[in-house]
């Protein structure tokens, strides 16, 4: 299989290239060339030889085919649980268990163990740079963390990451490096895909990406909605829907292109913070990409997200079809905090703020009398955003024992200006 630019305007490559490369020539994002046909997948299934099987076609004709089956088992070896909720017909797909505690260990060690056999015996090393709200930098930085000819640089937004995420971002040392920017996510982003478009920086210092816009980041987090699918599906003979908390689209992306391959999933609902991009869309407005604002849902402040490209090809550029598909509900900072204080209070349940948000969603959607059977997406452990979570259910949260090992390392993050020379210069040292 081949892949192209959502802007068509750069050659077709393979799997390994549009994996090593991050970004298309053109700016656009790497997509196949046609999607393929549904899976015939198996439930009871392990969650690796579900990925296995689903990605199969992708990795079709390439190096990295032989290599498939040993790279979903090397990156996904923690559990991802469909756990009930203590209302009826409502579920969590628990998807933080892996070393960072969130969902983004899914596609940042399927990446590393991708590239490391990608890049295996290249002359200069590669550097991998990552734009992060929150959660992603982490999980990149432990999956390519030690690993020979990569390096890292992860690029965060001074102050708008809770404690314990920035602490994690800074921990790692070796090939890995944090730059704390004095801006937003958006300009952390802007910046990285400057650098991924700077020819002449790339041919001193070669770069790929590891946020979702790499094609090595989306194709796996396809895999746990179709595993938890498939389960529940055996299990009741029922469809399972999602509301996915999205900043940058790559989850709900993710989950739409699962359900396209197969996976017996039924309606996918959006939920957002306060950042209405998607929304306003969804509504009938016009696409407007702007500044994203401060939430306490932090990994999810994005005002740009760049998978709409991915999601507007899918089908087919037309819009229409696109808002008629979808719902994207926004959710205030005030309901968040309510939401995370009335399930702990009622059920004893504790929600990081993204997982809060789709929660509140599918509370909204079952008042109006939504019925079925549905999941929210839980992309981050609460004790992450402890300074937020435990002030309103009232007592400590457990922090799991591999984000309590990451926490007690020292960490540190070099200061930048929210400008391209300044990330240049650091690049080229």
């Amino acid at each position: 299989m081949n892949f192209v630019s959502t802007r068509n305007a750069a050659p077709a490559v393979n799997l390994s290239q549009a994996i090593a490369a991050g970004l298309a020539p053109d700016g656009g994002l790497y997509v196949p060339q046609a999607l393929p046909a549904p899976r015939q997948l198996r439930p009871g299934a392990s969650l690796a030889e579900t990925t296995t099987a689903l990605l199969a076609p992708f990795f079709a004709g390439d190096a990295l085919e032989p290599e498939l089956a040993a790279i979903c088992a090397e990156a996904l070896d923690f559990p991802v649980p469909l756990v009930p909720l203590a209302t009826p017909g409502d579920h969590v797909l628990e998807l933080f268990h892996g070393p960072t505690a969130a969902f983004k260990d899914v596609g940042a060690r399927f990446l590393a163990a991708c590239l490391a056999r990608i890049r295996h015996g290249a002359e200069r090393p590669l550097t991998i740079l990552v734009a992060t709200s929150g959660d992603t930098g982490a999980a990149v930085a432990a999956a390519f963390h030690g690993q020979p000819g990569l390096r890292v640089v992860v690029l965060y937004p001074d102050g708008r990451v809770s404690p314990r995420q920035a602490h994690q971002l800074g921990c790692f040392g070796d090939n890995v490096s944090a730059l704390r920017v004095a801006g937003s996510f958006d300009d952390c982003q802007a910046l990285v895909k400057r650098a991924l478009n700077d020819a002449e920086l790339q041919a001193q210092v070669p770069l790929s990406s590891a946020n979702s816009i790499s094609l090595g980041r989306l194709l796996p987090q396809m895999s746990y909605y179709a595993h938890a699918s498939l389960s529940h599906h055996a299990a009741t003979g029922r469809e399972l829907n999602f509301v996915v908390p999205t900043g940058n689209l790559g989850n709900a992306l993710a989950g739409i292109l699962a359900r396209a391959l197969g996976a017996p999933l039924g309606r996918i609902v959006l939920a957002t913070n306060a950042n209405r991009v998607l929304p306003e869309f969804f509504a009938g407005d016009a696409y407007s990409p702007r500044p994203s604002v401060a939430t306490l849902a932090n990994a999810m402040d994005v005002g740009a997200p760049s998978n709409f490209e991915r999601l507007l090809w899918l089908y087919g550029g037309d819009e229409a079809a696109l808002r008629e598909g979808f719902t994207a509900i926004s959710v205030g900072d005030d309901t968040i905090r309510a939401t995370i204080q009335a399930r702990s209070q009622k059920h004893g349940e504790v929600f990081c703020p993204h997982t809060a948000t789709a929660v509140h969603v599918l509370q909204e959607l079952r008042a109006d009398g939504t019925d079925g059977d549905w999941a929210v997406a839980a992309t981050a452990h609460p004790a992450k955003f402890e300074s937020v979570v435990e002030p309103l259910v009232g007592h400590p949260v457990e922090v799991p024992p591999a984000l309590a090992e990451l926490l007690a390392r020292p960490a540190q993050a070099e200061p930048v200006p929210p400008e391209y020379e300044a990330l240049r210069a650091h690049l080229l040292r």
